[in-house]
């Protein structure tokens, strides 16, 4: 059984960053794909960014050219970097897993394990 805790969240303004990490506890298939979902008030849940067995990594259109996803397996630590923030980036942010090895951005629907998530607000 995977366990996964975040950290890194907060409040910034619009323009700010922020370094999420993901630390990952227990056993996950080297064939997984790992990435980050958020989930905003009121809207529903929204891939962020995920990186396969390869290491090649997928962006939601909304967040693409700001947020950056990264992996260190050495640490079994997984980080989103998000730089230019804006306030629609306002969520809670998820880090998890999925059996799906894809080249895709996935649905958060396809993942089948994640964290308690952490909080992102972005104020104008």
């Amino acid at each position: 059984q995977v366990q996964l805790v975040e950290s890194g969240g907060g409040s910034v303004q619009a323009g700010g960053s922020l370094r999420l990490s993901c630390a990952v506890f227990g056993y996950i298939s080297s064939t997984d794909c790992m990435g980050w979902f958020r989930q905003a008030p009121g809207k529903e849940r929204e891939g962020v960014a995920n990186i396969n067995s390869d290491g090649s990594t997928r962006y939601a259109d909304t967040v693409k050219g700001r947020f950056t996803l990264s992996q260190d397996n050495a640490k079994n630590t997984l980080y989103l970097q998000m730089n230019s923030l804006k306030p629609e980036d306002t969520a809670t942010y998820y880090c998890a897993t999925s059996a799906i090895d894809t080249f895709r951005i996935l649905s958060p629907r396809e993942y089948n394990s994640w964290g308690q998530g952490t909080q992102v607000t972005v104020s104008s």
